[in-house]
């Protein structure tokens, strides 16, 4: 076994190895490029160009598989600070952690896995385990619902990014006070101005996006993000309110024939008792006496406390016909109401259920471990959900199956797919398959099929090409575009230098990070002024490290960071991963300058030719 490159990787030391390159993988590998961190890649069996473009930034790669020894020697694995293991089998991801583990005790090891029962058994022998899908799916289902929100928690303290838009021209200041601005997007598609000083100016009808605690934003009259009672549990009442609208739905002519006729009956019965029937004693019945003796004469209950034994004979001869005809009635209504009940439970089991009264339902197409967490959140939120799915052996089918989601089985990119989804009255689609070009024709037949709702619809495509994600969203306007491994990647970075990434989301096109650090004495940021750092990174909230640890919100600009603070900050993902290894820096070894031919921008031609998003 042998590196592919000429460099030998075994007398490394500080350096991180990145086993998988596909998708997260090279997202990774890339963030770590740009923050100036050695890197070696572990590949069994890659993609050529992705190779390509990973010895371009002059990062070495191993062909071989990282569930062997000889593999990870040849990675430099002795002299590692950390492994990231992004493999697309779980197995093949359990091998490989636990011969890291028992090869190396302490180094840092971080993992991607879809099965929550091998990832508990994994966290039990510190190895971080990362879920891909449950770190995307929020953004995807904030995409789909249009809610503009993002709620974080910042050291057990509720925050909310929140978009709104600007109803008066003025500055920052005046208008939101001091909730803190993440982003400006002009309303005339100018570029978007990320973490702008509170005097920036801003015209009625941009969009900013203000990050604040709930109290805040309800103060500003911004967004009133402060749940109430009635709204604990949205998707419950949901639930039940859907069941019984399909029950009513389901209902056909023949139930209703049968109710009416026993209805009448009833009427019936209760009247000519009222009038014909005598007690011994000569009264007549009351109204609830005959409805009583009526209802219990139809069911053939029969408990003795009325009989038509002293009746006259025509009295009698009508209980007959009575108890004949209503036996009939009932059994018949209680048969086809059985059936609609049993045939609804079947519908659903199929992905068939009522499909033509589909209404403000968000289709989700492509249902692999992202797409069933978007419809877990969906579904929890309170909304209908459809599934367009190709693959009718998907492992994932039978799991939203068994939650009553209906999932089709068919070819999205047809007309009468879609049709048969209603997509005339969808609320919104998601395509989230695991291939751009399948994304990107479903998302044209989309469009297509929307007519003139589309632009009114929020379409939200998964796209994993930089590239081809530009092209969509500013020259075929097509939708929102989302890349999980984007979104997905800081997450790894962070869990890989030791520091602690808290949330990711999208401002526009722009992914936008959410860390905590802490500051360690000497470091880099020891004695900093919080106006000193990047124009483009926020200063949330600090926590001191010294006294009673006073939570800081909004901290002043003119705020030193002090060695054992917790800082929490926001800003675009390139430049605050910069600021969250500053302190780390004897972790893994590397100058406190990151050379300028790997900073985050530094070279137009590199940043184009990357084909991952």
């Amino acid at each position: 076994m042998a590196p592919a490159d000429a460099a030998p990787t075994r007398d490394w030391r500080g350096h991180i190895i990145v086993c998988g390159l596909d998708d997260v993988g090279l997202r990774t590998v890339e963030q770590l490029y740009h923050a100036g961190v050695r890197v070696v890649v572990v590949e069994d069996i890659a993609d050529p160009r992705l190779v390509r473009v990973v010895r371009g930034w002059g990062v070495p790669v191993v062909v071989g598989s990282p569930r062997l020894q000889e593999t990870l020697d040849e990675a430099g694995l002795p002299g590692a600070v950390a492994v990231i293991c992004v493999l697309a089998d779980d197995l093949h991801t359990l091998e490989a952690a636990l011969l890291m583990r028992e090869l190396r005790a302490d180094v840092r090891v971080v993992v991607q896995l879809r099965n929550p029962a091998v990832g508990r058994a994994l966290s039990a022998i510190q190895v971080s385990v990362l879920d891909v899908a449950g770190l995307s799916a929020p953004s995807v289902v904030e995409a789909c619902l249009r809610t503009g929100t993002h709620e974080l928690d910042l050291d057990g303290q509720p925050f909310v990014a929140a978009r709104v838009t600007a109803d008066q021209s003025g500055t920052l200041r005046a208008r939101y006070g001091s909730l803190a601005p993440l982003a400006v997007s002009p309303a005339d598609g100018g570029e978007v101005v990320i973490c702008p000083g509170r005097d920036h100016p801003v015209r009625a009808g941009d969009q900013v996006t203000l990050l604040g605690t709930p109290e805040e934003l309800a103060e500003a009259r911004v967004v009133d993000t402060r749940e109430g009672p009635a709204d604990a549990e949205p998707g419950r009442w949901a639930r039940w309110v859907h069941m019984a609208g399909s029950v009513v739905r389901a209902l056909d002519r023949r139930i209703a024939y049968a109710l009416i006729a026993l209805v009448t009956l009833l009427n019936i019965s209760v009247t000519v008792l009222q009038f014909g029937y005598r007690e011994p004693d000569g009264t007549r019945m009351t109204p609830l006496d005959a409805l009583y003796f009526s209802v219990e004469s139809i069911a053939t209950v029969g408990y003795g406390d009325y009989n038509f034994r002293y009746q006259r004979p025509w009295l009698r001869i009508f209980a007959i016909g009575l108890m004949v005809i209503g036996a009939c009635f009932a059994a018949m209504f209680i048969a086809l109401l059985t059936n609609v009940l049993v045939s609804i439970k079947i519908q659903e089991a199929l992905g068939n259920r009522l499909l033509d009264r589909l209404t403000d339902h968000v289709i989700v197409i492509g249902i692999g471990s992202v797409g069933a967490r978007v419809v877990e959140r969906l579904r929890a939120a309170g909304t209908e959900v459809v599934v367009i799915e190709s693959d009718e052996n998907n492992r994932y089918v039978d799991q939203v199956r068994d939650s009553g989601v209906p999932v089709i089985i068919a070819d999205a990119t047809l007309a009468r797919t879609l049709d048969r989804v209603q997509i005339g009255s969808a609320r919104a689609v998601a395509v989230l398959t695991s291939d751009d070009l399948v994304n990107l024709e479903t998302g044209l037949a989309v469009k297509d099929r929307l007519g003139e709702r589309w632009g009114a619809v929020p379409v939200v495509l998964r796209l994993f090409d930089r590239t081809l994600a530009d092209t969509v969203e500013h020259t075929l306007s097509l939708g929102v575009t989302r890349s999980t491994a984007a979104l997905a990647a800081p997450w790894f970075v962070g869990a890989a230098l030791g520091l602690d990434v808290l949330a990711t989301f999208y401002v526009g096109s722009q992914l936008m990070l959410v860390g905590r650090l802490t500051v360690a004495p000497g470091g880099g940021l020891d004695g900093l002024a919080m106006q000193d750092l990047s124009a483009r990174t926020r200063v949330v909230a600090i926590r001191r490290g010294s006294g009673l640890g006073v939570f800081e919100h909004p901290p002043r600009r003119d705020t030193r960071f002090a060695a054992g603070d917790q800082a929490y900050l926001i800003g675009p993902y390139e430049e605050l991963l910069q600021v969250l290894r500053r302190d780390a820096l004897s972790t893994v070894g590397l100058p406190a300058e990151v050379p300028e031919n790997v900073r985050p921008g530094a070279s137009a031609a590199r940043e184009n030719v990357v084909p991952g998003g």
